[in-house]
Order: C-alpha cells, then sequence, then structure tokens
C-alpha cells in the first residue's frame, strides 16, 4: 500500500517562526542562554542603581553648599583626570590578569569609598575639598572597573548575539539610571544624604557577587604586563582603526558640548521652580528614554550600517537638546530629555558592539579602558563645559549652544571618514566560553 507525506491542511492557522513581540522588543537570548551573563547583568544593574544614588547627591550635596553651577560643574573635571588614569591603566591591568579577581578587588574599593561618603554626611563635615577627594577616588577605582567587566562579556556570549547582549546591557543600565535618581531624590528630600550614600555602598555586593562565581578569565595568549608601553601599544591600535576611533570622537562631541546634567540643580530650582525631587526626575527622564530605547531594540540585530545609525542617533540626540534648552516647562522638557536619552541609548549600543567586534580579546581590555574613559569621562567634561558656558551664557543658552555645537561637529566627522558611514562589521559566529 502505497503511503503518501502528511500534508498540511490548507486551512490550518499559520505559525510565525517569531512572536511578533520579539521582533519589536530586545532579544532576550543571551540571558536566557548564558547564566553567568544574566548574573554579570543583574548584578550590574543592582550595583548601577545604588551608584546613581551617589551620582545625584554629590551634585545636590555641592549645590547646596556652594550655590554655584560652576562648582557643580568642576566635580567632572576633579572626576575625568583620575578617570582617564584609571581607565587607561586599568585597562592595561585587564589585559595582564584574570579579569574576574581584578573586577571583585574593584568591587570592594567602590564599596568603600561610599562608605566614607557616608560618614561625612553622618559627620556633617560640610566640606568640599572632601566631596572632590572621594569623588576623584570613586572616579579612579570606577575607571579600573569597568574595562574587567567590560572585556568579560564577549566571553560569556557568541560573536552573534553581542549587539542584543549589548542592548541588554544598556536597557539594564538605563533602568538602574532611571529608577536611581527617583529614589535619590525621594532619599535627598527625606532621610537625608547619608541614606543614600548608604543605599550605594550595600549595592556593592550585588557587583561583587556577580563576578564571584565566574572562573578565572585570563586574556586570550596569557595577557600582557600592564605598563606604560601596552598603554601605548593600545592607543597605537586606534592608530590604524579609524572606525573604532570614530566610536570615540563622536561620542566625546555629543556628551562634551551636549550633557546638560551639571546644570540640572540650577534648572530644578530657578526655571522649573523645583526642589531635589525635580532634579532626580531631570536625571531619570534622561535615562528612562535610554530604557525605552533599548528596550524597543528588537531592530538592532538587523542593523548592518552600524557606523550610519551611530550618526544618526548622535544627531537627533543633539536636536533634542537644543529643543530642551528652549522649553520652560517641566512635563516637555522631560519628555524631550527622554527622547534625547533613547538617541544615546541606540549610539552606545551599536557604539559598543563595533568596539567588541573590531578588538582582539588580548587589547579589549585596553579598548575599554578607552571606552570607559570617553563614555564617563565626557560627560564629566560635558559637566565642566555647560557649568562655565552658564557662567557666562544663560541657561537656555548653555544649552542651546550646546546642542548646536553637537550637530555641527557631527556633521564634521561624519564628512571627515566617510568609511564611517559605511561600516559593516562581520558578525562571524564565534564559541564563547561559559565559565561558572
Amino acid at each position: 500500500m502505497e503511503t503518501r507525506e502528511a500534508r498540511p491542511l490548507s486551512n490550518a492557522p499559520r505559525i510565525p517562526s517569531r512572536r511578533w513581540y520579539s521582533k519589536i522588543l530586545t532579544d532576550l537570548g543571551p540571558a536566557k542562554r548564558s547564566p553567568a551573563y544574566r548574573r554579570l547583568l543583574i548584578g550590574q544593574v543592582i550595583s548601577a542603581s545604588g551608584t546613581q544614588l551617589t551620582v545625584v547627591a554629590l551634585p545636590v550635596q555641592i549645590f547646596a553648599l556652594t550655590g554655584s553651577s560652576f562648582s557643580v560643574g568642576l566635580l567632572g573635571l576633579v572626576s575625568f583626570v583620575p578617570l582617564l588614569f584609571g581607565g587607561l591603566y586599568g585597562g592595561a591591568i585587564a589585559d595582564s590578569m584574570d579579569r574576574r579577581k581584578l573586577a571583585m578587588l574593584t568591587s570592594t574599593g567602590l564599596a568603600a569609598t561610599s562608605g566614607l561618603l557616608v560618614l561625612q554626611a553622618v559627620l556633617e563635615l560640610r566640606s568640599v575639598g572632601v566631596l572632590y577627594a572621594l569623588a576623584a577616588l570613586q572616579s579612579l577605582l570606577a575607571g579600573i572597573d569597568s574595562p574587567a567587566r567590560s572585556s568579560i562579556i564577549p566571553r560569556l556570549v557568541p560573536r552573534k548575539d553581542l549587539a542584543a547582549a549589548g542592548a541588554l546591557s544598556y536597557a539594564g543600565m538605563t533602568l538602574a539610571t532611571t529608577v536611581g535618581p527617583l529614589v535619590a531624590g525621594l532619599l535627598i528630600a527625606g532621610p537625608g544624604l547619608g541614606i543614600a550614600y548608604g543605599v550605594d555602598t550595600i549595592s556593592f555586593i550585588a557587583a561583587f557577587y556577580s563576578v564571584f562565581r565566574l572562573r578565572a578569565l585570563l586574556p586570550e595568549g596569557g595577557g600582557t604586563k600592564a605598563s606604560t608601553a601596552s598603554v601605548v601599544e593600545g592607543l597605537r591600535f586606534l592608530r590604524h582603526q579609524p572606525v573604532v576611533t570614530m566610536t570615540f570622537a563622536v561620542d566625546l562631541v555629543a556628551m562634551i558640548f551636549g550633557m546638560p546634567r551639571a546644570l540640572f540643580p540650577a534648572l530644578a530650582v530657578h526655571r522649573f521652580g523645583g526642589d531635589a525631587a525635580t532634579v532626580g526626575f531631570l536625571y531619570a527622564a534622561l535615562a528612562a528614554g535610554g530604557f525605552i530605547g533599548t528596550v524597543f531594540g528588537g531592530w538592532f540585530s538587523k542593523v548592518s550600517r552600524q557606523g550610519l545609525a551611530v550618526l544618526l542617533s548622535v544627531a537627533v540626540w543633539g536636536a533634542s537638546i537644543v529643543a530642551f534648552g528652549l522649553l520652560h516647562s517641566l512635563i516637555p522638557a522631560l519628555i524631550v530629555l527622554a527622547a534625547s536619552g533613547a538617541a544615546d541609548a541606540i549610539s552606545a549600543v551599536f557604539r559598543g558592539v563595533i568596539l567588541q567586534t573590531a578588538t582582539p580579546d588580548a587589547m579589549r581590555g585596553r579598548l575599554q579602558g578607552v571606552f570607559i574613559v570617553v563614555v564617563s569621562g565626557g560627560p564629566r567634561l560635558g559637566d565642566l563645559e555647560s557649568g562655565a558656558a552658564a557662567s557666562v551664557l544663560s541657561l537656555s543658552g548653555a544649552v542651546v549652544s550646546g546642542g548646536i555645537a553637537v550637530l555641527v561637529g557631527v556633521a564634521v566627522l561624519a564628512a571627515a571618514v566617510p568609511s564611517f558611514r559605511r561600516y559593516r562589521p562581520s558578525l562571524t559566529a564565534s564559541t564563547p566560553e561559559a565559565p561558572g
């Protein structure tokens, strides 16, 4: 008897290969498939949420002591110098030793620094110098910590998942920078600065645990001895990588000229008639936009011209900052800040993927060190720039002129390096380690 192959009924419903929401929302696959990456992600989100309490509390405390936006902006310069040193040499250290052990050491140091911030608040020292010194120490340790943690991710997920992992990591960070400032504003206005700093201190337990269960993660090839020469080697690598260099240059333009956060305390009081809670809303709006921009990032993996995506995102950032500077009503201002945060998040995801795919593992710590200097240092220099501009111009003038400078700068860079507009990364699959 002849058998026929079973065929589906013509009127049977067709089951799509992917559910509709998986095409819109960011892919959760990397966190599902890699328990080690999932722990790292959760630990970073908890720790970053605590860190945001200090990010808000420090400028609020300095503004309360001095009444000066320039003093708040100076916090950016005080933080940038040790961050520069820590990022460059921290990247070299991350390429020389077990990155897991390094992350554990820096988490411990960061917790101790936040504990000192608690102590100065409890003792009511009222010393701007002490605040600057602790902020500098915190930046130094963060500059060492971040390259180690960032270099771990490509060892936990395959290359084809890096865009999704980058979106998840950034979504987690922006969730932290949304919730953290809101909580910070409430804590500062209520129980006080000491409690805000205290919650930050406790949050580092999660950062420590997130790497504690990993196996040793030495750089491929055994590592390179940390030295000035190894730092220089990493910088020389950049000279021959114009696309990677552009990821740094574009972000520096965006953050130095377009970041208005040093003006948030003054804007909250003088423009929007608010208090510390209003400052928290401004910080949170910027981060909330970034969270939304990455959560709805199901399309990220489909983008091949990632350099062009970065340029367009930074242009939207600049335009949004111009609009923010012109608004005098809180709700519209928060909406525009959210739009700018979404644009910055999209830029950050693609810049991170470009860096991770274009850099060999043995060099990844040093390049991630440069990345953290740019990503964290750029906004700090932006704090200095906006604080100085506000002392010469009006608050609106400082914000608007910065946004215009971003638009001009990104246009100049796009014209100067056309290869960045055309860049399409190779996403050849690789087999990651799955430690822990």
